[in-house]
């Protein structure tokens, strides 16, 4: 080794030897310091354990001191307490036995009282037997005298009662009638009125025939045909006869089927028109006239449902309401007099303060029934709400529908101004007419009915049917009895004859006194 390397190695040792003590006492230093500081701690330690022992002895001793204060102040509360509630008990049994004092001294009188009125209810059963004894040696005395026996006398009361009550019942009727009438006949002529006024609706009268205007005689013959041909196409085809005489220039269609007399109709015109008339073109001409009267009766189904403002109505009922349009009773046409009760409805439920949309509604599909009536038996008010029901009315529509003839009972207020407008429209003079036949048994019918009741001495029949005017015996028909024969000749009327519009019933009873001065 050379002397450089082993003087590097020396000095290294050396190096670390230096640095192994300085590490060394470094050590020892900061143990000593530590066992310095831990012993410090030790100490304060043990003087916090005791100081913290002291106060927490000071504590307790603090507490307990509160807490006997505390138990001695509850136990005087608790004391006086007690005293107060043992003061309110005596207060309340003294108060107590006081009550029963008084308890004891009022059931003693309520015996007493007791045995007063047990001793008045024995006299007055006494009493009472003693009249009972009375009445009966009186009533066999009264029926010993009268002649009559307890029952027979009555039976003679309850007569004379029940005359005397129905003719005050009566009496009391005439004046609430009368009463009733002056209040509800101005607010009633008011709102039909205003009605009436504001709904101005066309009348249309038909008949069961057409007259067709032709051209010239000639034509007559060319409708004929060969061999009466083209006349029985005609008429095989639409059901209608043609009645072909000597009317000049025109050609009388006859069916009870407006709807076949118009296609028959239409037909008849388009051929005319044409010229060319045989069974061919009378099939295409008739053909052509039913599709042009479907669709009119569609147009005009929509038409019055636009008209009276009433939308949502079934297509099918639509058809049916066109089908009106070719439909009279009493010569009214049926879909114009439905427009025009619906309006009527609409305006009195307006003024009513009713739903006007129902009340419309139920006037304008009123007679739908008489759009198929020919087809279907039975009333046409209950037919319309069948059929009202099967496309899904409300059922306050089809009651309005069915009730309008009392067929059905009716179930709201605007039935009722359906029924009313309807009898309004039907009365409008000059919307109805009826023949002469039927006319003229309906006047003697009205007579025979007044005549049948006791008591009428004269009846006749005026206003052309609408009036009625009876004359009784003043000495068989008292006031009241003439108000119950109005009555009753109101409800025979009503149950067997058949009217347009109402029936005024006015009996009259006059006492005539005659003297003659000599």
């Amino acid at each position: 080794m050379r002397p450089e390397q082993m003087a590097i190695l020396v000095t290294g040792l050396l190096t670390a030897v230096v640095v192994g003590a300085i590490i060394l006492y470094l050590a020892k230093t900061k143990l000593k310091a530590a066992k310095d500081i831990l012993s410090n701690a030790e100490k304060q330690g043990e003087t916090i354990v005791e100081d913290s022992r002291k106060a927490a002895e000071a504590i307790r001793k603090e507490s307990v001191l509160e807490a006997k204060d505390e138990v001695h102040r509850l136990r005087n509360d608790l004391d006086k307490e007690l005293r107060e509630r043992r003061t309110e008990v005596q207060r309340l049994e003294r108060r107590t036995i006081q009550k029963e004092e008084t308890l004891d001294k009022k059931t003693e009188q309520l015996e007493k009282k007791e045995e007063a009125l047990a001793k008045k209810m024995q006299d007055a059963a006494d009493k009472e037997s003693r009249a009972d004894e009375l009445i009966a040696e009186r009533r066999q005395e009264l029926e010993r005298v009268a002649g009559l026996t307890q029952d027979d006398a009555k039976k003679l009361l309850l007569d004379e009662v029940r005359g005397e009550i129905e003719h005050e019942t009566a009496q009391m009727i005439k004046d609430i009638e009368a009463r009733a009438k002056e209040e509800a006949d101005k607010k009633a002529r008011e709102i039909i009125t205003t009605s009436i006024q504001r709904c101005a609706a066309d009348h249309v009268s038909e008949t069961t025939v057409h007259v067709v205007a032709l051209p010239n005689d000639e034509m007559k013959g060319r409708i004929i045909g060969r061999e009466g041909r083209n006349i029985r196409t005609l008429e095989t085809l639409t059901g209608v006869d043609l009645i072909i005489d000597d009317t000049p220039e025109a050609v009388i269609l006859s069916s009870f089927d407006p709807i076949r007399r118009e296609v028959a109709k239409l037909s008849l015109e388009k051929l005319i028109v044409d010229g060319r008339i045989h069974p061919a073109r009378i099939e295409e001409m008739v053909e052509k006239s039913k599709k042009e009267v479907e669709n009119e009766i569609k147009e005009e189904g929509e038409q019055a449902s636009f008209e009276v403002g009433i939308h949502g109505i079934h297509p099918e009922i639509l058809k049916l309401l066109g089908r009106l349009k070719f439909r009279t009773s009493y010569g009214q046409n049926v879909l114009k007099h439905s427009i025009e009760v619906a309006n009527l409805a609409g305006l009195m439920a307006s003024e009513l303060g009713l739903d006007a949309t129902l009340a419309k509604r139920a006037g304008l599909l009123h007679d739908i029934g008489k759009a198929v009536d020919h087809e279907v038996e039975g009333p046409h008010a209950v037919i319309g709400a069948d059929l009202a029901k099967k496309f899904h009315e409300s059922a306050l529509v089809v009651n309005a529908i069915g009730a309008h003839h009392g067929d059905f009972e009716m179930q709201s207020m605007e039935a009722v101004l359906v029924q009313a407008a309807d009898a309004i429209s039907a009365a409008r003079p000059g919307a109805r007419r009826e023949t002469l036949e039927n006319y003229i048994k309906r006047l003697t019918k009205l007579e025979e009915i007044a005549n049948s009741y006791e008591g009428v001495d004269k009846s006749y029949a005026i206003q052309a049917g609408r009036e009625i005017r009876i004359i009784v015996k003043p000495d068989v028909v008292d006031d009241a009895g003439a108000m119950s024969l109005a009555r009753n000749i109101v409800k025979r009327i009503e149950s067997e004859l058949e009217y347009p519009g109402q029936i005024k019933i006015n009996v009259i009873r006059e006492t005539r006194s005659v003297d003659y001065a000599k």
